[in-house]
């Protein structure tokens, strides 16, 4: 049975080289009998394929290509630097940009006086014109004073941060399953309510100053999470 399965997987694959993203791939009793195994064993190609983000099964419609998952390092790369690494064009749209008092909870964030002067700044991630994620960022102005809105139009804010000789050398990231809400889905061009990823990520330099903190909404139909694991030392 295995054997069989990995046979199916090997042929649908090879079918979705040819096919386009958001076309249909055939019905399941047709690929059955083109490829001489049963139903179930095709059905189960193609579960692990949806599995995989490789196909997206539409209840009473059927079976689609989708845009292939982009594989995400929990590294401290930039979307910027990410994207490019990945052989993508990655590009932004900043939603909104202000500044402001920090507040209690962002200024315990940053580790500010509540009423020191922030950036709160808002940004659609895209990787090649397609958005992924949406970002939106903390920080404090005294690191960037003469930051500009248009200075992060499709641009990265670490490269902007090392011109100023800012580097970050650490940072903590959470990360948790959710949904997208109405106006999320809008900007990213899904569903209301569909699985996404929430990245939280406060991030310090060498000496322990606290340069950033974010909060991302990545598209859950687009990503997987990869972990590089060690041993425990004994």
């Amino acid at each position: 049975m295995q054997t069989k399965r990995r046979t199916v997987r090997r042929e649908l694959l090879a079918m979705l080289d040819v096919l386009k993203v958001g076309d249909a791939l055939p019905p399941e009793r047709r690929l059955a009998e083109d490829l001489g195994v049963s139903r179930p064993t095709v059905r189960a190609a193609i579960d692990q394929l949806v599995t995989d983000g490789l196909l997206d099964r539409r209840q009473g419609s059927g079976t689609y290509v989708t845009e292939p998952r982009i594989a995400v390092p929990l590294t401290m790369t930039s979307f910027t630097e990410d994207m490019i690494r990945r052989g993508m064009r990655p590009g932004g749209r900043v939603l909104s940009f202000r500044t402001g008092p920090a507040g209690a909870k962002i200024g315990r964030r940053l580790s500010v006086s509540p009423a020191e002067e922030v950036f709160t700044i808002r940004r659609l991630r895209l990787a090649d014109d397609a958005p992924m994620a949406i970002e939106t960022l903390f920080m404090s102005k005294q690191l960037l004073p003469e930051l500009r809105r248009k200075d992060l139009e499709g641009r990265s804010l670490y490269a902007l941060l090392r011109r100023r000789d800012v580097h970050i050398a650490t940072a903590a990231e959470t990360i948790e399953p959710t949904v997208t809400t109405p106006e999320e889905a809008e900007k990213l061009g899904v569903p209301v309510h569909a699985p996404a990823f929430l990245f939280e990520r406060l991030s310090r330099t060498e000496e322990g100053r606290v340069v950033e903190f974010v909060r991302s909404v990545y598209r859950g139909d687009r990503y997987r999470l990869e972990l590089e694991l060690r041993p425990a030392p004994h």
